[in-house]
């Protein structure tokens, strides 16, 4: 399968003028129309919410899209709950999913009305010790351990990961919170990431509803919510197929209608937690070849680097590049697509077959609508990128400029250096 563009080469010369590259751009119909599929593919449940994971790309103007499709927040800091209680968010909008978590951000959580999913067990004597009391509706992460697998592939290992409590664990929780006051039940759990299979949630959904039954018989607990959290992949490959979300919502009403409503839970409502597959096809980082380099391998530099997209250089993640303008040339040049970071893991691409590359061409690197700039940093005093929202009628608007130096160091602003660099305050 080819990888197309959202945005055409006219558009970007357009954009350009006005938005110097590098820069974000996301694409509001894409990002519609995607919210609007899962709304309908889980429209079955009547409780059925999708909380936005706000990590995966924090810009206001793109949330407030998603809201009006119903979507929530689903929050890991302070400063992310800050933000979506400022966009209007209260009470069982915000899901408060943390961990190793401070004490004053389980207070925040708690005066705003959010929804606290506890990580550990040990985080109950935290939050009464903090708030005074257990809330009436509390929700707990349950990780299984051992390998998550779908026929013989292993999809990833929870036995590893850092989140979650055990089955033991679990089930202890329920009592102490059920002693204490909690009368509304939350279970939610993250198993795999970035899953490219219509499989993976209806077989998490049955390992939550088994446990959700046990749960409910052996503690009386009451279980409000089943929240099966994000792992929902998008094809960050040309020849991967993408996930087809409506398939995914009737696997997992098929086994809510063969385990909970048997067990006379049919009125559990199912939550989603998603964030890359929620924005991260919508979203690509425009960039521009501004040199090149012949030495023992061929590299093209732009003038983006890893500041704005650091996935590739943090773990080797592919992101497709469309050279705008050649996209039906031969892709009979290899490169090493490089940034301008004084590490040698800032590289978009490694030995990438692409079209001949010119000084000038814009370079579109796609699927970066989620964990894009929203893991930006300012390594070597590199400032991060606006970005562009490219909207359904086809103009655009920048909703967030780019940082300047002032803005770099404006946490200096109480010494005299800063003072020298800015001397007009």
């Amino acid at each position: 399968m080819k990888k197309k563009p959202f945005v055409t080469l006219e558009k970007l010369q357009e954009i350009v003028q006005q938005v110097p590259t590098p820069f974000h751009l996301y694409d509001e119909k894409g990002i519609r129309e995607n919210a609007m599929a899962l709304k309908e593919a889980f429209s079955w449940n009547k409780g059925f919410k999708e909380y936005f994971a706000v990590k995966a790309n924090p810009n206001p103007a793109l949330i407030e899209i998603l809201r009006e499709y119903g979507c929530g927040c689903d929050c890991s800091s302070y400063t992310e709950l800050l933000l979506s209680h400022a966009m209007g968010c209260a009470g069982d909008d915000i899901m408060f999913s943390s961990n190793d978590t401070p004490p004053e951000e389980f207070a925040y959580a708690d005066e705003i009305g959010a929804i606290i999913n506890l990580d550990d067990i040990t985080h109950i004597e935290c939050l009464e010790q903090t708030i005074g009391r257990i809330p009436k509706v509390i929700s707990c992460r349950y990780n299984p351990g051992g390998l998550f697998k779908i026929s013989n592939d292993i999809m990833d290992n929870p036995g590893d990961a850092k989140y979650g409590m055990t089955t033991e664990q679990l089930f202890e929780a329920f009592k102490i919170l059920k002693e204490k006051g909690a009368e509304e039940f939350g279970i939610h759990a993250f198993l795999a990431s970035n899953t490219v299979t219509n499989e993976y949630y209806p077989m998490l959904a049955k390992v939550l509803f088994d446990v959700a039954v046990k749960l409910q018989k052996e503690t009386g607990a009451h279980i409000k919510f089943i929240n099966l959290s994000g792992g929902i992949g998008i094809p960050y490959r040309p020849e991967q197929e993408p996930n087809d979300i409506r398939v995914i919502g009737e696997g997992v009403r098929q086994v809510y209608e063969e385990v909970l409503v048997p067990a006379g839970m049919g009125d559990v409502a199912i939550y989603t937690e998603l964030g890359r597959f929620m924005m991260g096809p919508y979203g690509c980082l425009v960039t521009k070849a501004i040199h090149e380099k012949h030495t023992h391998k061929e590299y093209i530099g732009v003038d983006a680097c890893a500041v704005n997209l650091m996935r590739p250089a943090m773990y080797g993640a592919y992101h497709h590049i469309t050279v705008m303008g050649k996209e039906d040339a031969p892709c009979d040049h290899v490169y090493d697509v490089t940034g301008s970071l004084c590490e040698n893991n800032d590289k978009f691409a490694i030995d990438r077959h692409l079209p001949q590359i010119d000084k000038g061409d814009l370079l579109v690197i796609h699927d970066t609508g989620a964990h894009g700039f929203a893991m930006g940093y300012n390594y070597n005093g590199k400032l991060k990128s606006a970005e562009v929202l490219l909207k359904e009628d086809g103009s655009f608007e920048v909703i967030r400029r780019a940082e300047t130096p002032k803005d770099y160091f404006a946490t200096l602003d109480g010494f005299p250096i800063y003072k020298k660099m800015f001397p007009e305050g």
